[in-house]
């Protein structure tokens, strides 16, 4: 099995449980801190690409940053574009073994992958 990037931001208590949850199960895990390491444009397009109908989702709705955007119905460039600015509104962690990824809400949605 290829090594598991996770989207990672250790202050998130769910992206710590996942990151446990696949070390438990010695999985390689490269850890990409997003806050420290945004995603670019690009980037995150590949990413939304291999999550397929769940790349809505990687948006966090709930943060302040988002809602001063004032877009109801975004569509996904506008997702990306804002996270692309933003960092902290991608969701997290978000597990991706460079074919598929999975978005970990709840982290057991990460063993999908393996």
């Amino acid at each position: 099995m290829a090594t598991l990037t996770l989207y990672h931001n250790p202050r998130c208590s769910k992206s710590r449980e996942a990151l446990s949850l696949l070390e438990s199960r010695r999985i390689d895990v490269t850890l990409h801190r997003y806050m420290d390491d945004p995603l670019d444009r690009g980037q995150l397009a590949a990413l939304a690409g291999r999550l397929g109908d769940d790349a809505p989702l990687m948006l966090r709705r709930d943060e302040s940053e988002w809602r001063q955007l004032g877009i109801d119905d975004p569509t996904l460039a506008q997702i990306l574009d804002a996270i692309a600015e933003h960092p902290r509104l991608l969701q997290r962690p978000i597990a991706d073994d460079g074919e598929y990824a999975v978005i970990g809400r709840p982290p057991q949605a990460v063993l999908q992958l393996i």
